[in-house]
């Protein structure tokens, strides 16, 4: 039986596609500043979507997720730079360095019953040693960075990542939307109703016959292959790597805060969240050198309260908050 037109999920599917139809038309209507903008806000959707499949589906809280976004940006990157190899085979090199990664992490998590807090120490142990050992890696630049060669011949070379801000906008959208396809068909798959029963009561779910320990692999390694693959996108635009931003603590925040204040566990949590939080830091930015408050630390301070206020408004998140004043869904997504 279809939706009826004024029925929540045909709203929701309108607002998506008029929003989708936006977001295209974007590059043709405003400026470069607010294209990178949005374009940041994309990124920080794809890579919430990432994170969102380990925390939000499964219930296993990565506090070092910098870790595969440092991993698959390094690997592409020096596959490109040391041996011509590029992006788009490099990024399989990539997700298969980070869902390594993910095995060495999960294996010594679920070996030793590592849960809760304590596995996501873990996963900031394992990121904080990466951070460690490529800063003392001369071949891939060490502290100094790594770099990927700018040169005109180059430009309009797709295949190799080698384009313009169009081109890496439009790959930052195929990105954004590539994420919530895989995550709502995971979601509605056999293995994503298996990741939501572990993240209710595992020992229940581990009683009704759930393999626990190859549902939580599967989520470790969708989440690190999806970030692994976030880096590859980051090395490619920025054309650098240095190890003490790639691997920082804070970037694995950044991942998390999207799902977190959209809505842990919602399919268009991260979206929202992104979205609303990258724009706000950009205009406190601006606005704070405005009133001539450029101490170091005022930024982080106001945002910090304003993230509090987010949060203790809307404690289950602006997605779920957003969506019932709008009656654009009947459950939770």
């Amino acid at each position: 039986m279809s939706a009826s037109p004024a029925s929540p999920g045909a709203r929701q599917t309108v607002a998506l596609a008029l929003f989708g139809l936006a977001l295209v038309a974007a590059p043709f209507v405003v400026d470069r500043y607010i294209l990178s903008i949005i374009l940041l806000c994309l990124i920080g959707a794809y890579l919430g979507q990432a994170w969102n499949i380990l925390m939000g589906f499964c219930g296993l809280l990565s506090l070092g997720h910098a870790l595969y976004l440092g991993l698959g940006a390094y690997g592409a990157a020096a596959l490109y730079v040391k041996f011509g190899i590029g992006p788009w085979l490099g990024v399989f090199v990539a997700m298969a360095l980070a869902v390594a990664a993910s095995f060495v992490i999960g294996w010594l998590g679920f070996r030793f019953r590592i849960e809760g807090v304590y596995f996501s120490l873990l996963t900031i142990a394992f990121a904080e040693s990466a951070r460690i050992g490529f800063d003392n890696w001369a071949w891939l630049g060490g502290a100094a960075g790594f770099f990927l060669p700018v040169r005109a011949e180059d430009f309009g070379q797709y295949w190799n990542l080698r384009g313009g801000p169009f081109f890496f906008y439009y790959l930052a959208l195929a990105l954004a939307a590539g994420g919530l396809f895989v995550s709502a068909r995971l979601r509605a798959s056999k293995l994503g109703h298996a990741w939501l029963a572990i993240r209710e009561d595992a020992q229940a779910a581990r009683a009704l016959g759930v393999n626990v320990t190859r549902a939580r692999f599967m989520a470790l390694f969708v989440s690190a292959a999806m970030t692994a693959v976030g880096g590859v996108y980051l090395a490619f635009w920025g054309n650098n790597i240095f190890p003490g931003q790639i691997f920082d603590m804070a970037h694995s925040i950044d991942i998390m805060l999207g799902p977190i204040v959209g809505g842990v566990g919602t399919l268009f949590g991260p979206i929202v969240g992104s979205f609303l939080l990258v724009p706000l830091g950009e205009a406190l930015i601006e606005a704070l050198r405005a009133l001539g408050l450029n101490a170091p630390g005022a930024k982080a301070l106001v945002y910090g309260f304003l993230l509090m206020g987010i949060i203790a408004a809307a404690p289950s998140g602006v997605w779920p908050w957003l969506a019932r004043r709008l009656r654009l869904q009947d459950r939770e997504q």
